[in-house]
């Protein structure tokens, strides 16, 4: 039993090579990797090989649950990049965790056949794996297991060290990083590089003066997946966003955003517009700023206002703990964050809370606020509706006229859908417009899109989204009417409103 210990403990390493071969991207091969990257290789698979022996007592059954769950990172990763052109990284681990909790969020994009083949065959491995495998204590002891596998545990740990030492270091480019060093060693780079002490960067929001009574009001929308779709196909009704037109034509500023994100992400935009940060200047922590460095305090545009005398308030028609946010706003500044919770039985389109129900939420927030107070108010929007997958809704009666001057090719139900709540949010836009004019305060209003939706059918038939979302700030007592489009980067756009409210 010795032997199958060695064995399992060399097959371990080996099978984590042979996988890679089926991820997408494929890394380098391994003869063009630096030594470091190996040592962290080996030490990685024979600590998780010798920890699983030691919990299961059986050496084989050891190695297929490490194959299984590597096999599963191997297909999870190839749907993260066939959707959002990104492969799988350290920060992603946690996500497997909110699966659990939000499935619909996440599953679809692996397909549901292949989640289940993966739980039956997880479940099948388990049978055998104790059916028909003698325990190591039968043979050999208790002691001797316990000393061959920590034997093994204590040799990965060495390896693990003096690879983490020679390992390069990761450039928190996910493809670049995956190529250079492989799967494990740039999953492993990333843990330790967010697990370093946080560095947070000096904020370059600048300090708001004092409110008074004239301050104006300030509501942020980031409207989910929202980008003007008829720079994707120009079949799509010019009417499409009636109101988006007439708000951009009377706005202060617009243009197309740089988000840090692709297809998903959200937080990813949504700290960056919130602290002005940009995405090269946070390291790691680019990829999820909550799970970190946002816990550590952080200026943004919300505690700038409060500090200035705004009250400031987050909503959001989604349970509070995904992503931490109930945890992370009040450090960012909110005095108050509005979730799921609060919309009860309010309507839906397709499966989450429609952005018709968000807009009569803000419009009550502010009555109620105004009726209570002459504070001036900041509302940050998170909306919903648009969230995918798409796929799993289906296109209604009359769609394809509604929303198309020439209908799409097939296969492009996806858009047809997304149209369809573009629409919807164009209305929401329309309607915070007619709010804030019949509003005898002072405000503005901005809108942006956290990134493009999830359309891989869609774009292989047509033009590929370069990434960009589109913006535009409107004020209710000033026409910005001639303005010319300016491209922004995300992080760009606070420093930019604090400065356009106060002119």
């Amino acid at each position: 039993m010795a032997d199958s210990l060695l064995l399992g403990a060399a097959g371990s390493a080996m099978l984590a090579y042979a996988l890679e071969f089926l991820l997408t991207p494929r890394p380098a091969v391994a003869w063009r990797r630096h030594g470091g990257c190996h040592l962290v290789h080996c030490g990685l698979c024979l600590l998780a090989f010798a920890g699983l022996t030691l919990l299961v007592q059986r050496p084989y059954f050891a190695l297929a649950i490490l194959g299984a769950f590597l096999f599963l990172v191997v297909m999870v990763n190839n749907a993260k990049y066939h959707s959002l052109r990104e492969p799988f990284i350290c920060q992603d681990f946690e996500y497997f965790t909110d699966a659990l909790r939000h499935p619909r969020l996440y599953i679809p994009f692996l397909g549901w056949g292949r989640a289940l083949a993966a739980l039956l065959a997880g479940a099948a491995a388990i049978w055998a794996g104790f059916a028909l495998e003698t325990p190591l204590t039968a043979d050999i002891g208790w002691s001797a297991m316990l000393r061959q596998g920590v034997a093994l545990a204590l040799a990965g740990l060495l390896l693990l060290v003096v690879g983490s030492r020679r390992c390069p270091s990761a450039e928190h480019e996910p493809l670049a990083d995956l190529s250079r060093l492989g799967l494990l060693a740039s999953l492993w780079r990333y843990q330790r590089d967010e697990a370093a002490t946080v560095f947070v960067p000096d904020s370059p929001l600048p300090v708001v003066p004092p409110a008074t009574a004239d301050s104006p009001d300030l509501f942020v929308v980031q409207s989910e997946s929202f980008f003007d779709a008829r720079r994707v196909y120009s079949g799509l009704r010019r009417d499409l966003l009636p109101e988006f037109d007439r708000l951009r034509r009377e706005s202060m500023a617009w243009g197309q955003l740089e988000v840090p994100a692709w297809g998903a992400n959200t937080v990813r935009s949504e700290f960056s517009v919130l602290s002005g940060l940009s995405a090269a200047s946070l390291g790691v922590h680019r990829f999820n700023p909550y799970r970190r460095l946002a816990k550590q305090g952080v200026t943004t545009l919300a505690s700038r206002l409060r500090d200035a005398g705004y009250r400031t308030v987050c909503v959001h028609p989604y349970p509070a703990t995904f992503y931490e946010r109930h945890r992370v706003y009040p450090l960012l500044g909110f005095d108050l964050f509005i979730d799921i919770s609060a919309f009860g039985d309010a309507e839906r389109d397709g499966p989450y809370v429609s952005d018709g129900a968000v807009a009569t939420m803000l419009a009550d927030l502010l009555a109620e606020h105004r009726a209570a107070s002459a504070q001036p108010l900041f509302v940050f929007v998170i909306t919903m509706e648009n969230h995918g997958p798409l796929h799993l809704e289906k296109v209604g009666p009359g769609d394809i006229e509604r929303f198309y001057e020439q209908a799409p090719p097939a296969g492009c139900d996806d858009l047809t859908i997304y149209a369809r709540h573009l629409a919807n949010a164009d209305r929401m836009f329309g309607r915070l417009r007619e709010m804030l004019l019949e509003s005898q305060q002072p405000a503005g209003l901005c809108v942006y899109g956290d990134h493009v939706p999830i359309m891989p059918g869609v774009y292989a038939g047509m033009a590929v989204p370069d990434g960009t979302t589109d913006y535009l700030f409107w004020h209710n007592r000033h026409n910005g009417s001639g303005k010319a489009p300016t491209t922004r980067v995300a992080a760009g756009l606070a420093p930019m409103l604090l400065g356009l409210m106060s002119s």
